[in-house]
């Protein structure tokens, strides 16, 4: 079944509508959480620890929030292959962990577009490090879960409760699709 315990994940998401949910849910299996600027806040006023991605990485974000996500830190942790004894080498040389659930959706372009927003403010809303950190995963869905979408955070609550805190091959190989 190829299961895969979660111990770390980053939450980078627009749409924070059933982030309560989910975090509730990750709390129960303990699962550390990085997150970004607007996220981060939503889920220190939901009262879940969490920590700021500039802490985590030791980088500021930079360049009005354009840079936040683009690390080595982060994606070093998600692109290792867990079973690569020169990756497992790589990242205790660097002491950089694991992350094990991506859990990112896309700033709302197409909202924006057809609002006829000025491009000068458009140009805000074309994702840079959700697209970078979705692909990262997906491409590494052998030892990391992919979430981009509110809808399948349901699905991958019963994943947690059903695994005691893993997600299975089949799921992570359909959520990385």
């Amino acid at each position: 079944m190829n299961l895969k315990k979660i111990k770390r994940a980053i939450i980078s998401v627009s749409d924070k509508s059933n982030l309560k949910f989910l975090l509730s849910n990750l709390k129960k299996f303990n699962i550390e959480i990085i997150s970004t600027g607007g996220s981060f806040k939503t889920i220190k006023k939901l009262k879940y620890n969490c920590i700021e991605i500039s802490d985590y990485t030791g980088f500021s974000e930079m360049l009005d929030g354009r840079v936040k996500t683009l690390h080595p830190k982060i994606h070093a942790g998600i692109l290792n292959l867990r079973k690569n004894k020169k990756h497992r080498n790589d990242l205790k040389i660097k002491n950089i962990p694991d992350i094990d659930l991506v859990i990112v959706d896309l700033y709302p372009f197409e909202k924006y577009l057809n609002k006829k927003t000025k491009s000068k403010n458009l140009i805000q809303y074309i994702d840079i490090g959700g697209n970078t950190l979705i692909r990262a995963a997906a491409k590494n869905f052998n030892d990391v879960t992919v979430i981009s979408d509110v809808d399948d955070y349901s699905e991958l609550i019963k994943q947690l409760n059903i695994y005691k805190g893993s997600t299975s091959m089949k799921f992570r190989k359909a959520m990385s699709a």
